[in-house]
């Protein structure tokens, strides 16, 4: 009892420290094992990296008690480099794609009821980034470098967008689902109908409160103050007064208004479908869905797959033809050996004029991205939406930088080598990554703060422990 009570008295922290529970032991006894684990693995890196005569006797004895360890690095390194050689943009021959694409033509006149999966592929010629290509969204973002692009109101649709039209009209295409959210098929004159814009369009925002929904399509950007689970564009429905939202869905969403995404239609295509054609998708996120690729049928019924696509995708295996090549060269090829003339887009006749609703005077200050013009006009039409003077951007001289912290910076037009070019602003291009990567590295922080926490109170009990004087025999 004497020896209890003087432990007591040079140690009252005692007095007020609860009793650790067999779960928290456990559990602090795993965090410190993973600590040294993960310590353990860096020395041995290290050790690896070094020539057999560069080693000393302790570090060959390390390598030989940590087989275990040694093999576990080697499979994590050959896992890198297959998930870096998927990355890799690899383009055929001029003979190759000579071959296949003469293959691909015939497919596509010969099939009967043709679908198309479209992916960012084809609008990189429009000069709109793609997401997982070396330079792509996703990729950039990841290492937190900025994104700059051309405003994406300035892109026009590619060639492969006005051959899919052409082909539509041949009846050769009968749907199109896109992953896309850049409106250029819409703008190419592809019928809605015919059009499924799965995760969304920038030009289009919608009232989900009024039945059927109450579409509004736009000539600027609508994404400007959205974000993942947040979708109020700050605009109102000139029907019920509502919230206005936009149509994207990020990742991580699901679908939540009737158009564009147009999900029955697409449906009900693939259904349909005995050819399916990918261009320019990495199928990374369609493969997800199994009914678009008529998994509900038997092999020799479900529909051929042809995929053009510069890099690896998770459907090569089950291809029939796979083609690595970029896709406006590809279906320049394709057209031609099909003897249709690829129709060239023109501002005037783009449908997305047409189909705009007029803004209201109250909505005139509610956006500050750039607006579709239609120069040829501008002196002789006062009517349309884009011709009003209050209706200019007000960004309209400015560039605007964003980096990938969220902090902006203007810069005037006459700075130099700004050109065109500017760095992505809030809307639907790449905030999903920019949040995963910031959460993911949080999570990592944390993770290291823990363990260093733990570290350091076991490092303190034992401490504790053996400052408290023990009771010599005879005392």
């Amino acid at each position: 009892m004497a020896t209890e009570e003087g432990e007591i008295n040079q140690n009252p922290a005692k007095l007020c420290r609860p009793r650790r529970s067999s779960a928290e032991s456990a559990s602090r006894t795993w965090v410190s094992q993973k600590a040294e684990k993960k310590t353990k693995e860096k020395r041995i890196k290290v050790i690896l990296k070094k020539s057999e005569e560069e080693r000393t006797e302790e570090e060959r004895a390390l390598l030989e008690t940590s087989e275990d360890v040694v093999a576990e690095l080697a499979r994590r390194a050959r896992q890198r480099q297959c998930v870096k050689k998927k990355m890799e943009e690899v383009e055929d021959s001029a003979e190759v794609l000579a071959v296949k694409t003469t293959q691909l033509s015939e497919a596509i006149s010969q099939a009967r009821h043709l679908v198309v999966y479209t992916g960012a592929g084809v609008s990189t010629a429009a000069s709109i980034p793609d997401y997982r290509g070396p330079n792509g969204v996703w990729t950039l973002l990841q290492k937190g470098l900025d994104v700059t692009t051309t405003s994406l109101v300035d892109a026009e649709p590619t060639l492969t967008h006005m051959s899919l039209v052409k082909l539509q009209e041949k009846g050769l295409v009968q749907h199109i689902v896109s992953q896309n959210c850049d409106g250029l098929h819409l703008r190419s004159g592809f019928p809605q109908d015919a059009l499924s814009e799965v995760h969304g369009n920038m030009y289009i925002e919608v009232c989900t409160k009024c039945k059927p929904e109450n579409v509004y399509t736009r000539l600027f950007d609508v994404t400007e103050r959205t974000a993942k689970f947040r979708h109020d564009t700050g605009r109102k429905c000139h029907r019920c007064r509502r919230s206005l939202r936009d149509t994207i869905v990020h990742f991580g969403e699901k679908g939540a208004v009737d158009q564009p995404l147009n999900w029955k239609a697409g449906i009900e295509a693939a259904d349909d479908a005995d050819m399916i054609l990918c261009l320019g998708s990495s199928l990374k996120v369609l493969r997800r869905y199994p009914f678009l690729w008529g998994t509900d049928r038997s092999k020799a019924l479900r529909p051929k797959l042809y995929i053009v696509n510069l890099q690896w995708t998770p459907k090569d295996s089950q291809a029939t033809l796979k083609i690595n090549g970029k896709c406006d060269e590809v279906m320049k090829m394709v057209m031609d050996r099909l003897q249709l003339d690829v129709p060239v887009y023109q501002r005037s006749k783009d449908p997305i004029f047409s189909l705009a609703i007029q803004l209201k005077s109250t909505e005139l200050k509610t956006f500050t991205t750039k607006m579709l013009q239609l120069s040829d006009m501008c002196n002789n039409n006062t009517d349309t939406q884009i011709l009003t003077d209050d209706l200019k951007p007000v960004c309209d001289e400015q560039l605007v930088a964003t980096s990938p912290g969220g902090d902006t910076v203007k810069q005037d037009r006459d700075s130099k080598d700004d050109v065109k070019l500017c760095t992505l602003k809030p809307g639907w291009f790449g905030k999903g990554c920019r949040k995963r990567v910031v959460k993911r590295r949080r999570s990592s922080q944390v993770s290291i703060e823990c363990v260093k926490e733990e570290v350091k109170e076991e490092g303190m009990e034992t401490e504790e422990t053996t400052s408290v004087p023990v009771s010599q025999p005879g005392q």
